[in-house]
């Protein structure tokens, strides 16, 4: 009797966690041509996955580069692609490796494998003169890396409510199985309800959750979500920033004041760095700025790039 117990036992011990993870995990489908074909944009294979971009304006017009955050992929980016096209710029916006419709490599997710998603990207577009990167939040840090990097391929850099030091993480979320279990089974599927907390006002927004969803079906989001983050975690902020400064290009900081994912104290973290830099601290304005006054951040970013 007590040996039937002892291995009902441990068979609830191992079944238990798989059957939480399969329930849990929302990743259900493997992104494949057949799920792509409901993408809009075209794709180009680059060292480190798939890349989804969009381009449009005129191929001779100069091209302003939008790089996405940490998760939300790049129809964050809508009213400023619609704004910069119609003003008569050549603009490009794609999804990070990991997220939207870009490939879920099994890669590192450290900022020079996405430095060179971006680089073989232009390369293949063949976009050779210098392109003006904006980076918003996590995609601030990925721009940034891209000026430091390659100066002489950029003409200036737009950072909006960036990532600005290292988030901290669980140490649990680095151990290889278990980091896995904890990440896929709590913060992954809690992930779309914590997006419209990133607005002042979510209320205007009232699709930003369900849009955010679809993307959550194909495997391989969490596990480029959780080595960004880890990955992120280890950068040297200050020196970067200092790599940027030291490029001499032009540098326009914008932050909203109520942000609550990055806070706007933290903007002392860039100026104290990148002296020369424009900063714009937008009123009224959650960590979007650009969708919650898009007037006043298209207005300043126009301004900047036609001073430059």
């Amino acid at each position: 009797m007590r040996r039937r117990l002892l291995l009902a036992l441990l068979a609830f011990v191992l079944v238990a966690p798989a059957a939480w993870y399969l329930i849990k995990n929302p990743e259900r489908a493997t992104l494949d041509d057949d799920a792509r074909r409901a993408a809009p944009g075209r794709f180009v294979q680059t060292s480190v996955g798939l890349t989804h971009y969009e381009l449009a304006g005129p191929d001779s017009g100069r091209t302003v580069v939008l790089v996405h955050g940490f998760s939300v992929p790049s129809y964050i980016w809508d009213s400023t692609f619609i704004a910069l096209r119609a003003r008569g710029l050549r603009v490009l916006r794609y999804d990070l490796i990991g997220r939207g419709w870009s490939e879920r490599a099994d890669i590192a997710y450290d900022p020079p494998a996405h430095d060179r998603q971006l680089v073989e990207l232009l390369d293949s577009l063949r976009i050779t003169d210098p392109v003006d990167v904006v980076g918003l939040s996590f995609g601030g840090l990925v721009a940034a890396w891209f000026t430091a990097e390659h100066p002489a391929r950029t003409r200036s850099l737009v950072l909006v409510d960036p990532l600005s030091r290292p988030r901290e993480f669980p140490s649990v979320l680095s151990r290889p199985i278990i980091g896995d279990f904890v990440w896929q089974t709590s913060a992954v599927p809690s992930m779309p309800a914590g997006q419209p907390t990133d607005f002042l006002h979510p209320e205007r927004f009232p699709d930003w959750e369900s849009r955010y969803r679809p993307q959550m079906r194909y495997r391989g989001f969490g596990r480029a979500l959780r080595r960004a983050g880890l990955a992120s975690g280890k950068v040297d902020f200050a020196a970067l920033f200092n790599r940027v400064a030291a490029t001499g290009k032009p540098v326009l900081l914008v932050w909203g004041r109520q942000d609550p994912t990055t806070p706007f104290e933290h903007h002392t973290d860039v100026t104290s760095r990148i002296a020369a830099a424009e900063f714009f601290p937008v009123d009224s304005s959650g960590h979007l700025p650009h969708m919650e006054q898009t007037a006043a951040f298209n207005a300043r970013l126009f301004d900047f790039l036609g001073r430059h």
